[in-house]
């Protein structure tokens, strides 16, 4: 077998943040994703010299890092770190009480005694920031300054900084000077952002890609009909112009910024969000780009399903997945590369709840064996597995923020002999494509269309509020009574504006506990072009687009529950249920590949806890394919139900507390068209009005394959003896 071509593709976004009419920006992310993501994912290349992978840069992200190093440019998050603790005004202290806790719990805060202190202390969920702030003394806020910007720090800074390491092992009681201290390091380790990437691209470990300039939906800037090749009843905008020219110049910019920065031109392109249409082929060859990716359901719906998974993930005719392929518009032709998302979603969604070795040996294993099955297709030539995620959002999951992963997984590729790291160009300039697609179907990695970003009213109330800034701004163009650095200005706000992220969170497919600073900072940059022009913006972009509340993950119960205990899917039992359907909880990853789990139902009377588990047909013959179920307990913490022999039939069930079992506990379970489960709250040592916040966890081979939710947990109160009567009266 010849070694597998293993071609990682790691995509660093973030939306662009800043208003530039205004100076203000309101949102940190580039700079504390900085510190840790796009610092630390470098390094971890650089540890490994033999191991070759490709990075895609956002031309926006990118600008941003440089407004951040180069002009000196801040955030809200970092005037507010700033800030003497003993001059905060009252709001700057709410503001600090209510943002400085940005970061995943379990593995960013609970590690650290003194900042999970401070987190209990603030109370979230309990109690307003305008309450909380009066808990706080001086030297608690100057330590909550100190902590959230020092959780932003990748693991690996601390090993290679001894000084920083001393300061985060002092833990607390920091004074002024060395808070001043920390945020000074941060900026110079975000000045090492750049340089680093050039250095591995210049030494030959990496290959730099690019996106359109600030991340826009190209097919939908050239065609918005071209969502109804996936979706052909879906509403669309009023006005259906083609932008055709505004692509053009997302692409040609993006190309001229990279070379600015690393001095050569990419040859690949990850176009934003993957997604592609067969009308935007030659735009994109037209600026020097080879190579392209995108996910593999778009090769299947270019092959009528030709290429594609069936309903257990098995995939027909692997060898042509694993390959690249050409697709051409007249002369201009891109060879396209195609992700395996199976394998993508693995490192986004379920590794992290794994042994780090393991999960590293695992995914190689698979590595491996999709080279033996496609080796003797491939006329010779290896197997191309291209491995895209995001680069910076599934870490903070992982409890040692993915080193341990990383690090295993990069060494052994690189020491195996069946598997040859690569960066993409390598392998398509070695291995050009030889098979060609006729016409490239029009969707996204999610799902092959468009619907995150056109699908949803609220989506097309956004395309016609940009469309009307963009026929205002061509009207005063070409009146010329405008300076031409004023409409240069506002021809970027609109740019900015077509970038995919602000549409990311319009309508029900996504939701975050910002969803109205994205509305706002879209219709800010809207309102800004008519500003730039001396012209009152209209009252339509005074007016919210997001109509819906933040929505929670699941539904709760409204009544107690007459469960029998026997796994039948006894609607009456269950209506009065609190109902969680999986994907509910997307914010800004998205699952692509289903697990066993469909939906959970829960509930309870005034003595037990029920839970109902449903899968996609039968659970009794669907969980067979795992080995146990795990309900796992964040309050009250360290108590679980292991639920084991899963695929004999004669399921058991165990409450359990540390690893030790509960004893006398009384939990029961039954499997047939769905599992149900009892387990009494005095067994949780529970008492009415206490929380209970728990996720379904999956494990194979002793890894785990699955947690429902994937983010978050269920979230509900142990119930008084008058649950219902004050539920009937509300």
């Amino acid at each position: 077998m010849q070694p597998v071509s293993l071609a990682f593709l790691w995509h660093q976004h973030q939306p662009y943040y800043p208003d530039d009419v205004t100076g203000e920006n309101a949102m940190p992310w580039v700079r504390l994703h900085g510190t840790k993501d796009y610092y630390g994912m470098a390094l971890h290349i650089k540890e490994v010299p033999e191991f070759r992978c490709t990075i895609n840069l956002v031309p926006s992200l990118l600008l941003q890092i440089q407004q951040y190093t180069e002009q000196g440019r801040t955030d809200r998050h970092l005037e507010v770190s700033h800030m003497p603790a003993d001059g905060l005004s009252r709001t700057d202290a709410e503001y600090l009480v209510d943002h400085f806790f940005m970061a995943n719990v379990d593995n960013m805060i609970r590690p650290y005694s003194r900042y999970h202190e401070l987190y209990v202390m603030r109370g979230l969920g309990k109690d307003s920031a305008e309450n909380a702030v009066a808990r706080f003394s001086e030297r608690d806020l100057r330590d909550l300054q100190v902590w959230n910007n020092l959780t932003w720090f990748h693991p690996l800074a601390f090993e290679t900084d001894s000084a920083l390491r001393q300061f985060l092992e002092k833990g607390q009681s920091w004074t002024e000077d060395e808070k001043l201290w920390l945020l000074d390091k941060q900026l110079e380790v975000l000045r090492q952002v750049i340089p680093l990437h050039r250095e591995l691209a210049e030494g030959g470990q990496l290959e730099l890609t690019t996106s359109p300039f600030y991340h826009p939906i190209l097919p939908l800037l050239w065609d918005k009909r071209s969502a109804r090749q996936a979706m052909p009843g879906c509403q669309l905008p009023k006005h259906l112009d083609s932008y055709s020219e505004d692509a053009k110049r997302q692409l040609q910019r993006a190309i001229e910024y990279h070379e600015e920065l690393f001095g050569v031109k990419p040859t690949g392109m990850w176009p934003s969000e993957g997604s592609v249409s067969h009308e935007i082929i030659a735009a994109i060859a037209d600026v020097g780009i080879e190579w392209i990716a995108t996910d593999e359901e778009i090769l299947a719906e270019s092959t009528n399903g030709w290429i594609s998974r069936d309903e257990h993930g098995h995939m027909r005719h692997p060898e042509m997945l694993f390959r690249p392929w050409r697709v051409s518009d007249g002369d201009a032709q891109l060879q396209v590369v195609f992700r395996d998302h199976a394998l993508s979603d693995l490192i986004g969604f379920h590794y992290q709840r794994s042994d780090p070795h393991a999960a590293a040996a695992d995914l190689l294993g698979r590595i491996e064996g999709i080279g033996r099955a496609v080796d003797s297709h491939n006329a010779g030539r290896p197997a191309l597995v291209p491995i895209i995620l995001d680069g910076e959002n599934c870490w903070e999951y992982y409890a040692d923020g993915g080193v341990e992963f990383l690090r295993t997984l990069y060494r052994e590729a690189a020491a195996r002999d069946t598997i040859n790291p690569v960066r993409v160009s390598d392998h398509v300039c070695a291995f050009p494509a030889t098979d060609k697609i006729g016409h490239l179907y029009a969707g996204s990695w999610i799902s092959h269309n468009f619907a995150i970003w056109i699908g949803h009213q609220e989506d097309v109330t956004a395309w016609e509020l940009l469309h009307e800034t963009r026929k205002f701004l061509q009207e005063a163009e070409s009146s010329d009574k405008h300076p031409a650095e004023s409409i240069a200005n506002a021809w970027e706000e609109i740019f900015i504006a077509e970038g995919s992220d602000w549409f990311w969170w319009f309508g029900d497919d996504h939701s975050s506990a910002q969803d109205v600073l994205f509305d706002q900072l879209f219709r800010k940059h809207l309102q800004n072009v008519y500003e730039l022009l001396g012209t009152r913006c209209p009252d339509s972009l005074q007016q919210p687009i997001t109509r819906t509340e933040i929505r929670a993950i699941h539904t709760m119960p409204t009544g107690f529950l007459p469960v029998k205990i026997d796994g039948r899917r006894t609607y009456f039992e269950w209506i009065s249920a609190g109902r969680y359907i999986s994907g509910s909880e997307r914010g800004t990853m998205t699952l692509v590949t289903e697990g066993v789990i469909h939906e959970i139902f829960f509930g309870f009377d005034s003595e037990n806890l029920f839970v109902r588990i449903d899968t996609a047909k039968q659970a009794r013959e669907d969980l067979k394919a795992i080995d146990e179920l795990v309900l796992r307990f964040l309050e009250p913490e360290g108590y679980e139900v292991r639920i084991t022999k899963l695929k004999s039939g004669q399921s058991l069930a165990k409450l359990c507390r540390k690893n030790r079992m509960v004893p006398k506990s009384q939990t029961k379970v039954a499997i047939d068209r769905v599992l149900e489960l009892q387990i009494r709250f005095n067994d949780l040592k529970r008492k009415p009005d206490e929380p209970i916040h728990m996720y379904v966890e999956t494990l194979a081979d002793g890894q785990s394959i699955d947690r429902t939710p994937s983010e978050g947990a269920l979230e509900f109160t142990v119930p008084s003896q008058d649950f219902e009567a004050v539920m009937w009266q509300v």
